[in-house]
């Protein structure tokens, strides 16, 4: 590991400053991510800003029943907030069924947020990949793409996002608090994460130096019956093949309301508002939540590993609203 200075400001405006300054710095709060990348030397921070004193480790609800979610928030205290698991259930499933219990201990929600693709050949230095070191090629493209994605790609890059968190934050429309050298700023989801494009190394629209400083959840009744569902290669500690984060509201047989993100398809968390748009207004059904997932995933770009997602994740949304469908009709 290359030495590094550590620097723990005590105010996060200083903390915005002092990383702004200085290419170099980078951000540290739980960092079960930066420093996995450093002891792989995929990230060799010049200095680590600790921010995980300065920022709100609370749940908080404000007059206007938004739920306002501290950067510092543990996964595992977020999972088991009364309000999320009563309000937001899909949510608390979605980091429950990431990492470990002692990695949800420490990892914080803005952290969670910003966490760098697993991608095999992204975390081999041995390889060429646009995503560590812009210009080198993509070897994943030719390479093993089990895990690949196969929906906003780029010939630059054909990594996947790996957070859970993020998948039902964007199913759920949250807001990201960003505070940087030009003061406050608030972030939809989707809008958070970019997709490849021919700038693959910039996984979000934050500029350096930005920090998250909370995460908003907005009033969404709908969002009381809503779940996720994840497949993997094993039961934990895993990261998806493919995931949903699914709303459903049904009145009288019918889809009045739905909201639908896929995870491990894309290099962000993937909204489906084409699926949306089909299921609205069509009877509740598995031909409806097949048909909706199909025109979803009708653009996808598959490669010879990785062929099999698109049934699963057709296979994965029709579950999970079938789901959602038989506790509705439990009610």
């Amino acid at each position: 590991m290359r030495p590094f200075d550590y620097v723990r400001p005590a105010e996060a405006s200083s903390a915005v400053a002092t990383v702004a300054g200085d290419p170099g710095a980078a951000y540290i709060g739980g960092g079960t991510n930066l420093v996995d990348h450093m002891k792989l030397g995929i990230a060799a921070p010049t200095s680590l800003v600790d921010v995980r004193g300065l920022l709100s480790d609370r749940v908080e609800e404000t007059p206007e029943g938004v739920l306002r979610v501290g950067a510092a928030v543990p996964n595992s205290d977020l999972a088991a907030h009364p309000e999320v698991r009563r309000r937001f259930p899909v949510l608390s499933q979605a980091l429950l069924s990431g990492a470990s219990g002692q990695l949800r201990n420490v990892a914080t929600t803005g952290g969670n947020l910003l966490q760098r693709t697993r991608c095999v050949y992204f975390q081999n230095r041995a390889m060429p990949c646009n995503k560590r070191e812009p210009g080198t090629g993509c070897a994943a493209v030719e390479g093993y793409g089990r895990y690949n994605a196969v929906l906003g790609t780029s010939e630059h890059c054909v990594a996947t996002h790996p957070s859970d968190m993020a998948v039902a934050l964007t199913a759920l429309g949250a807001r990201v608090r960003v505070l940087g050298p030009e003061g406050e700023r608030t972030v939809d989801l989707p809008g958070l994460h970019r997709l490849p494009g021919d700038r693959p190394e910039r996984d979000t629209v934050l500029e350096h130096g930005e920090l998250i400083t909370a995460v908003e959840l907005p009033r969404l009744p709908l969002a009381r019956r809503s779940a996720y569902r994840k497949v993997r290669d094993r039961a934990s500690y895993a990261f998806a093949l493919v995931s949903v984060a699914a709303a459903l509201e049904v009145v009288e047989g019918t889809v009045t309301d739905v909201r639908v993100a896929f995870g491990g398809l894309a290099h962000a968390p993937w909204r489906a508002l084409r699926a949306e748009e089909v299921l609205r207004g069509r009877a509740a059904t598995e031909e409806s939540f097949r048909e909706a997932a199909e025109a979803e995933l009708a653009g996808a770009r598959t490669g010879p590993d990785n062929a099999f997602k698109v049934p699963l994740a057709v296979n994965t949304l029709a579950a999970t609203l079938r789901g959602l469908t038989a506790e509705e009709a439990r009610r």
